[in-house]
């Protein structure tokens, strides 16, 4: 089996860039991050309906510390009030929030509806109300914040995190048998124009609760991404690009019609892989091999062998935003469920998961050269890039040589901000990392909700340290070694 270093063993920048060297890891890198309001990563983004004050962005995740009946609860409200907290200007969708029940990815996710407005529209609120104790009272001029809207489709499990209730796009030759989907798992046509209206219903309940713009969640295997890859599908909704983005196209007209003021943006995965399995020692391997006579043909943004990429269609994709107004695309990749090392990079895997099968530096380094590559073709859109949380001591560095660069306009972070909220409020004010908070990508945060527990950082964040699940935890983790 392959090993790689800690990240934590690279402790200069000398030592960083040997291992790039050796790995033949192409990665932009900065020896030395800038302080002061000149700084890439301190400057305002200037646009038509106004600035957004550094490029810092906060990119959504789902929650599983909700009610059962989609509301909020203490600690959904402490993780946005970290948000707020954390210095980023660009909060893109905070978390993914379900247009409905049947739709969540588990019993204990958001849900926007009349009974819940208000709820969702407090997790605002309090988000702005911390960043503006942290930063002053004027501090959230520059604050842009928008919703996640989400159906979380093949992997919907709304009633118990055991037991999954798929509603998919089209029959999958390998995912099926993984989340037991079958034909009437398949939307039918009435019931996408519902899924549809929906959306729409979801828009203006977000406008109504102060967001300032929703995602149209295009990632991750979620419904939304899974349309993008329908080939298979017959009808309106598959087969064709134009019909296969018909359903963004629709959700997009609709939202223009009952909330005009309402900005648009979407988060989706640029590329995807064949689903990966454990192999010898749990390390990954793919389900199938492909070749040119045997394509593989679900994955957007692949280019048929199952492992590599071709970004034409994600072009088509991101003109096609642009034809519609929307200028703020967060860019990711693959699926957390069956391939991850694809999409969030990490040396340790969830209980669920496999032992990745390349250096993790490949997968940031992949995320952030196919980004770069759409915000060439695409330069107007504002393009936020995921996949940096590996980095750990290195994020900022690579981050401002990815904005110098022009590889993307703000620089996301997932993972780390729930062990280190305010860590890009110490980059901007130019303070020395705290190295006990930075993430290690020890997987936990997904290993608990996956095993029933609520999803945060027990490893390193001292409030869930001193949660009871945390031993649980450790006995789980235990039983892989």
């Amino acid at each position: 089996m392959t090993s790689f270093p800690a990240m934590a063993t690279l402790k200069t920048a000398d030592a960083f860039r040997a291992h790039l060297a050796a790995g033949a890891i192409e990665l932009p890198f900065d020896d030395v991050v800038q302080t002061g309001t000149d700084a890439p990563l301190a400057q305002s983004w200037t646009r038509a309906r106004g600035a957004i004050g550094n490029r810092f962005c906060i990119l959504p995740m789902e929650g599983w510390d909700g009610t059962n009946d989609g509301r909020p609860t203490d600690l959904t409200r402490r993780r946005w009030r970290n948000f707020g907290l954390s210095g980023a200007k660009l909060i893109f969708g905070g978390e993914a929030v379900a247009v409905r029940h049947d739709g969540r990815a588990n019993p204990n996710q958001l849900v926007l509806n009349e009974a819940t407005v208000g709820d969702i529209a407090s997790l605002r609120e309090g988000l702005v109300a911390a960043h503006r104790e942290s930063f002053g009272a004027n501090s959230d001029a520059d604050l842009l914040v928008g919703l996640q809207l989400t159906f979380s489709g093949r992997f919907s499990r709304p009633n118990s995190s055991k037991i999954s209730e798929p509603r998919t796009a089209y029959r999958h030759p390998y995912l099926d048998a993984k989340v037991g989907a079958t034909e009437a798992s398949v939307l039918s046509d009435d019931e996408m124009k519902q899924l549809i209206d929906d959306y729409i219903t979801a828009a203006k309940l977000a406008e109504r609760a102060g967001y300032a713009f929703v995602d149209i969640k295009h990632c991750h295997g979620y419904f939304g991404h899974e349309l993008l890859s329908a080939v298979d599908r017959p009808g309106p909704y598959g087969g064709s690009f134009d019909n296969r983005t018909r359903f963004l196209r629709d959700v997009a007209a609709g939202i223009r019609a009952v909330a005009p003021n309402l900005e648009l943006a979407v988060r989706v995965s640029i590329f995807d892989f064949t689903p990966y399995r454990p192999g010898a020692e749990r390390v990954g391997e793919p389900a199938a091999t492909h070749s040119e006579s045997e394509p593989y043909r679900y994955a957007f943004g692949g280019d048929g062998t199952g492992g590599g990429i071709d970004l034409r269609e994600p072009s088509d994709f991101c003109t096609l935003l642009e034809q519609l107004g929307v200028d703020l695309v967060c860019s990711t990749a693959g699926s957390p469920y069956y391939n991850p090392h694809i999409q969030r990079p990490a040396a340790f895997p969830p209980s669920d998961g496999y032992l990745p099968p390349e250096d993790p530096l490949f997968g940031v380094a992949r995320q952030i050269a196919a980004t770069a590559e759409l915000k060439r073709l695409h330069p107007n859109l504002a393009v936020i890039g995921s996949a940096y949380s590996y980095l750990q001591e290195w994020l900022p560095n690579v981050g401002q040589r990815v904005l110098r660069d022009g590889g993307a306009d703000f620089i996301g972070l997932g993972r780390m901000v729930l062990s280190y909220p305010d860590m890009p409020a110490d980059i901007l004010a130019g303070r020395a990392l705290t190295r006990k908070k930075i993430c290690r990508t020890f997987s936990d945060c997904t290993t608990a909700p996956r095993n029933g527990m609520v999803s945060g950082c027990f490893p390193l964040d001292p409030f869930y340290k001193e949660m009871p699940q945390r031993k649980q935890l450790q006995e789980i983790k235990g039983t892989l070694k």
